[in-house]
């Protein structure tokens, strides 16, 4: 499996995700520079955490027009896997590939820690590695990550079982204890949590790599 990881003038968690995804999952991992007018024929891409450029003004609302958007978008249209992690969940929903939105905090704080999820789904391809149900531990990092959107979103959300990531200790107010969506289409989920940054004991948690061996699992049996 060939993964793509997009590169932002800012980003400092693309090579974590590249570590993650090649390193310790054993897969093909390649970086994709946000100027890219294609993502070269790579299986799944992920905007990874930590920041864009424009930031400033709000979570992913510039990196949402870098021309490699376009190509993600075709990319996500067309079947293709898109992982957002934590930055890359904002951009995605910015640039309306996922619904919702991500806003400061609940008490206006930074949060670093590592956080207690459970499974909401393991019907997709970023989670069937898991169990339904399953707890697990992952780190957070973020000053704007609680997700919000209106009732009906959020109804439809949880009635198409597209929450795949709920928040067991809600650190930063996100409605519904939401911590990762799915689009409709179940090949594009964005999470705030930093799964990268667990996929090794060493790092404290290898609660993330569930992730990545879904991908993996799913991309070989072909069965999600």
């Amino acid at each position: 499996m060939k993964f793509g990881v997009v590169v932002f003038p800012g980003s400092n968690c693309d090579h974590d995700a590249w570590h993650a995804a090649g390193r310790v999952a054993g897969h093909q991992a390649e970086f994709l520079w946000h100027n890219d007018d294609t993502v070269r024929g790579v299986d799944c891409v992920i905007l990874p955490g930590g920041f864009s450029y424009g930031d400033y003004l709000r979570c992913g609302a510039i990196a949402k027009f870098s021309p490699v958007m376009n190509a993600v978008k075709r990319h996500a249209r067309s079947g293709g896997l898109v992982l957002g992690i934590c930055n890359g969940f904002q951009i995605l929903a910015e640039c309306g590939l996922l619904p919702g939105a991500l806003i400061r905090n609940r008490g206006l704080n930074f949060i670093c820690k590592p956080v207690r999820l459970r499974v909401e789904t393991a019907d997709s391809p970023f989670t069937c590695a898991y169990e339904r149900g399953q707890e697990t531990v992952i780190p957070i990092a973020h000053g704007e990550g609680c997700y919000v959107a209106d009732e009906p979103t959020l109804d439809e959300l949880e009635a198409e079982d597209r929450v795949a990531f709920r928040y067991l200790d809600n650190p930063n107010g996100s409605l519904r204890d939401i911590a990762g969506i799915l689009n409709r289409e179940r090949n594009v989920l964005g999470m705030m949590p930093h799964p990268e940054r667990a996929v090794e004991p060493l790092l404290g948690s290898a609660g993330g790599l569930g992730v990545f061996q879904s991908l993996a699992r799913c991309f070989t049996q072909r069965t999600c």
